[in-house]
């Protein structure tokens, strides 16, 4: 995943590594700032929720699979488990400072689009039993954008580079897949669960000049409403499901890509214009992966408060 991004293949990412660092000095050079992360109530951690069975799940791409965060720093890691040299306004706010009796299932995988999402994560989902609920991570439909880079024709899967016309009956099959992929999720967890869906970020502000991003990608006219279309799929799914909801990242990251510096952008944050992105620009460093785990912790925290009875026993 995600959003317009950029090859990580290691041929491509080795022959422009030098080139990215020299064309996006606007975002990345010169010491960054200290970032103004997304606040997490303490409160909301501070007494313990459940005593029942539950499960951490973890589906979908490379952001839930950590890909080029430090050791212990992905987003799905940090939710459970405070990394060496956390912020000190982090400390104990986990998951298992709350979650007693908590088990953890990772099953995403880097590269992944929604098609093996579908095929390869919830096809080998086990049934779990009836006295355990889910709290599930999901990430999915950045790959499906950007696939393969616009190295090859754009299709299903792969829609870097299309048109909207083009893209929409692929836009449509990624509804169907992500409605299997909800439907899957459920029928996995007979006790019941809570599903968290990322929506798909864009590394240019809101600018759609992925040609400038300092890596060899072709200009992608209608790359923004692509991403406005696939993350209008994302917010429909969870509109029509009570046990589904969106963790925004999309608005979160806007002013921490490449136009970050850019004082101009009408997403420029003056008192944090930091950098989110990983070097292949396509995942989150190690400042959006800690932005990420905060606000999976705080929808969390807020659908557990909020959902009462149908929760688990919170006492």
């Amino acid at each position: 995943m995600t959003g317009l991004g950029t090859c990580r293949s290691g041929d491509v990412i080795t022959a422009t590594f030098v080139l990215f660092a020299g064309v996006c000095v606007f975002s990345c050079s010169s010491p960054a700032p200290k970032p103004v992360l997304p606040a997490v109530s303490r409160d909301a951690f501070a007494d313990k929720w459940t005593d029942r069975k539950v499960v951490l799940l973890g589906l979908g791409d490379s952001i839930t699979d950590g890909f080029g965060a430090s050791e212990g720093h992905g987003y799905f890691d940090m939710l459970t488990q405070n990394p060496k040299g956390d912020s000190p306004d982090m400390i104990g706010v986990t998951l298992s400072a709350v979650i007693a009796n908590l088990k953890v299932h990772n099953f995403s995988m880097s590269y992944s689009t929604s098609v093996e999402h579908l095929s390869h994560q919830i096809s080998k989902l086990p049934v779990f039993p009836s006295d355990t609920f889910g709290i599930v991570c999901v990430t999915s439909g950045g790959n499906d954008c950007i696939h393969d880079y616009g190295r090859t024709p754009p299709r299903d899967g792969a829609m870097y580079g299309a048109a909207l016309d083009q893209a929409r009956p692929w836009i449509a099959a990624f509804e169907m897949r992500l409605k299997a992929i909800l439907d899957g999720v459920d029928k996995a967890f007979p006790g019941g669960c809570e599903i968290f869906l990322a929506n798909i970020y864009d590394p240019t502000d809101g600018v759609g000049d992925i040609e400038h991003c300092g890596l060899p990608l072709p200009r992608w006219p209608d790359g923004l409403k692509i991403l406005g279309e696939m993350n209008g799929v994302i917010t429909r799914a969870a509109s029509a499901r009570k046990n589904v909801h969106v963790v925004d990242i999309r608005s979160a990251f806007l002013g921490h890509g490449i136009h970050c510096r850019d004082r101009r952008n009408p997403y420029y944050h003056k008192d944090d214009p930091s950098y989110w992105y990983y070097e292949n620009l396509e995942d989150p460093n190690d400042i959006g992966y800690d932005a990420i785990r905060r606000l999976y912790l705080r929808e969390i925290a807020r659908v557990f408060e909020s959902i009462g009875p149908a929760a688990p026993t919170k006492e």
